[in-house]
């Protein structure tokens, strides 16, 4: 009667909200001060100025709350499209923009559009988000890992014992959620001749999937390549949620260029797929939010400062970890034990970090930097304390 795979995911919530929900309850036991929370990727910065004044003049227009076309309205896409092209040089069109409530949306929907046996799969570079996996589960395919290397980037190698004829994509998301890391464009051309390679092996296409929440925290000036400009068959997805700090509100888009390989069949497969998914249209006051405002993003200085904090500290202490070149996370090696043991150990003293197993890299921690710097601060004695106790 029930979907017992289906049950197993709501029953059993991911290690992030387990240890997001255990420090929502040791706060009002506690006190606020008695935790310092680094479970969840919440942005703290405020959301920039004209994302307020928009929504208030929004709110008073005719139909503000009506649906748009599935698609999302005409006139967001264009105002996208037309930023997109300016920016990056590309060549996107209206027509091959969808958009969503946010990139877990995009994701779910671009997997749906894709699998149509349960013998296909589709490869995460580890580390990765763990809802990867319940997505392309629950559309039916299987995902299948690939390793990562010590500096934390992808294994080409790895990569390519993972492919076959059966391999339909590959997610590719830079900057890095858990790592901060930023693939290089030498990287991700290697992947892309492998691809084009082994697309003319299977003759059909392999895409990759380029999961782009952090686009915009990029830190110390580091080059973030165009992916759609390496590799001709890359499906974005793409949300505002980190950019405008508005992750609550659910906005983003899926977006394709139009020399993707079954470009007009995947924009109607993925219309499909929000369809049976039931994704009438994305909200449609942020979609005209986003039209509103243009190219304006939070500032996310305050993540920078953070991450110097963090990583000079904690290398001092003897914590082992590479300096994060986006996003807002920190990923380190459990100095003692395994990661659990040691995200166990934290909780004693109220430190509440992310054991990374779940995303495929037993033995690291995942700290979101996205906080107060003052918590950043009051947490340093308590790392220095468990690296001690060893």
């Amino acid at each position: 009667m029930i979907n017992e795979k289906i049950l197993k995911w709501g029953t059993s919530r991911s290690v992030i909200r387990e240890l997001f929900e255990y420090g929502n309850a040791l706060k009002r036991e506690k006190g606020e001060d008695a935790v310092c929370d680094f479970t969840l990727g919440n942005p703290s910065v405020p959301s920039p100025k004209e994302v307020n004044a928009a929504i208030k003049e929004i709110i008073d227009r005719p139909n503000a709350h009506a649906y748009t076309s599935a698609t999302g309205a005409l006139n967001v896409r264009e105002k996208i499209v037309k930023a997109l092209n300016k920016r990056f040089n590309a060549d996107y069109s209206p027509d091959g923009i969808i958009m969503t409530t946010g990139a877990a949306a995009s994701l779910a929907i671009v997997f749906k559009a894709l699998v149509s046996s349960a013998d296909e799969n589709i490869i995460a570079l580890k580390p990765y988000f763990p809802e990867y996996k319940v997505f392309i589960e629950s559309a039916g395919g299987v995902c299948r890992e690939a390793d990562f290397d010590e500096d934390l980037s992808f294994s080409l190698e790895d990569i390519e014992r993972k492919i076959d004829k059966d391999t339909l994509a590959i997610v590719v998301n830079s900057p890095n959620n858990p790592t901060g890391a930023i693939y290089s464009e030498e990287k991700l051309r290697s992947l892309a001749a492998l691809l084009e390679k082994k697309q003319a092996e299977y003759a059909h296409p392999i895409y990759i999937i380029s999961d782009e929440p952090y686009r915009e925290i990029v830190f110390d000036g580091a080059a973030l390549p165009f992916i759609p400009k390496i590799y001709k068959n890359t499906i974005t997805c793409y949300s505002y949620s980190k950019s405008l700090s508005v992750p609550g509100e659910r906005i983003g888009y899926i977006i394709m260029r139009p020399t993707v390989d079954l470009y007009e069949t995947l924009c109607y497969a993925f219309l499909g797929a929000a369809r049976a998914n039931g994704y009438v249209c994305a909200p449609s006051l942020f979609q005209y939010v986003i039209a509103e405002i243009g190219e304006v993003f939070s500032d996310t200085e305050v993540y920078k400062t953070n991450r110097d904090i963090f990583y000079e500290e904690l290398k001092k202490m003897g914590y082992s970890c590479v300096k994060p070149q986006g996003a807002f996370y920190l990923f380190i090696k459990s100095p003692l034990g395994t990661s659990i043991e040691f995200s166990e150990r934290a909780k004693k003293y109220g430190l509440l970090i992310v054991p990374a197993d779940s995303f495929g890299a037993p033995g690291y921690l995942r700290i979101a930097t996205c906080v107060k710097t003052e918590t950043v601060k009051r947490s340093l004695p308590i790392f220095k304390k468990l690296i001690e106790e060893k």
